[in-house]
């Protein structure tokens, strides 16, 4: 176990978590609602310290980020539990069956993490497939380590962060893809046990702090395909974030989904209704994923519709230098 770095500690032995933010108030010998933090007597620890359930190279893309390393590989690693408890969650078993899985890895220190990505020649490290928030005191270790390396550090995320752990890991991020799953909030109490706002805080925050951000929207039929509810997420994304931040529009699979076992695999013809709000609410970077084809996949000039990133699955091609168009010299936001 290792002491939690974010809690206030209260009287009678019990404790205030201040990593995510549900800030659960937790009772001695008693857990938070991700099940990874521990009251032991008065002091707040984190089980799942180095015990590391995921450790695989992957595509950037698979994360998806499309405009932070385009065509490298990361190592992506990852450790039980989450914060949230969406029922359409397709890595369940890792993020809610955690007693089960406290470890299939083994117990891998931050150092060695580092060192795999340096033989592999990885320019990266992803904290992903669970929620990075609930591993912060692995992951921010290891961030460091990294950062000593010259390796740049990426988060898939849902965004429900505290403000205290921002201020943590703003330094040592370079990229996140944070969820925003709809913009109703009752949609987040319904299906994740979460809400709405942090999420939002939390990436114009990082935005702010300089933190490449995409982000990610599953599109569930009857659930988050409304218009006005991806109008709202298009509009946010291009008044808040800005309009070359990159959206990416997911197709929902029911029979990898945790419980949304009964609702249908979402229509290509809803994939492309989003597609097109966000281009009329003026987004540049808008891309369709986990449809088995290649629709809406690669990165066009927004000036002159030059194709510069050519996508077909993982393979990836480059036809920019320096993210400058061929075509008519216009910068584009390709890190």
């Amino acid at each position: 176990m290792k002491e939690s770095y974010l809690y206030k500690k209260l009287l009678n032995k019990r404790v205030r978590c201040k990593t995510c933010a549900h800030f659960c108030t937790i009772s001695n010998q008693g857990r938070g609602f991700c099940g990874m933090r521990k009251n032991e007597n008065g002091k707040l620890f984190a089980l799942n310290y180095n015990k590391v359930v995921a450790l695989d190279i992957d595509p950037i893309e698979k994360k998806p980020l499309f405009h932070f390393l385009p065509g490298t590989k990361t190592l992506s690693l990852a450790t039980p539990g989450c914060n949230f408890r969406c029922m359409n969650c397709q890595n369940f078993r890792l993020s809610q069956e955690y007693e089960e899985i406290s470890s299939l890895k083994g117990e891998v220190q931050g150092e060695k993490v580092v060192e795999i990505a340096l033989q592999k020649k990885v320019p990266s490290l992803s904290y992903t497939y669970t929620e990075p928030t609930i591993f912060l005191e692995y992951a921010i270790d290891t961030m460091k380590l990294a950062k000593e390396k010259d390796l740049k550090n990426i988060w898939v995320s849902n965004g429900f962060l505290s403000k205290k752990t921002i201020e943590m890991i703003a330094p040592y991020l370079d990229a996140i893809n944070i969820d925003i799953k709809s913009f109703s909030n009752s949609f987040y109490k319904k299906n994740c046990n979460a809400s709405l706002l942090p999420i939002l805080r939390t990436a114009k925050l990082l935005k702010d702090r300089g933190v490449w951000v995409e982000i990610t929207t599953l599109i569930i039929p009857n659930l988050s395909d409304k218009k006005d509810n991806l109008t709202k997420i298009a509009r946010f994304i291009k008044r808040k974030l800005g309009k070359d931040t990159p959206w990416h529009i997911s197709r929902f699979t029911p029979s990898i989904s945790w419980k949304l076992k009964d609702i249908p695999e979402t229509p290509l013809k809803s994939l492309e209704d989003a597609y097109n709000i966000g281009k009329k609410e003026g987004l540049n970077y808008i891309y369709v994923g986990n449809t088995g084809k290649a629709i809406f996949s690669d990165t066009s000039c927004p000036f002159c519709g030059k194709t510069v990133v050519k996508r077909s699955g993982y393979n990836v091609k480059i036809l920019t230098k320096d993210s400058i168009c061929p075509d008519c010299n216009n910068k584009m936001e390709l890190l």
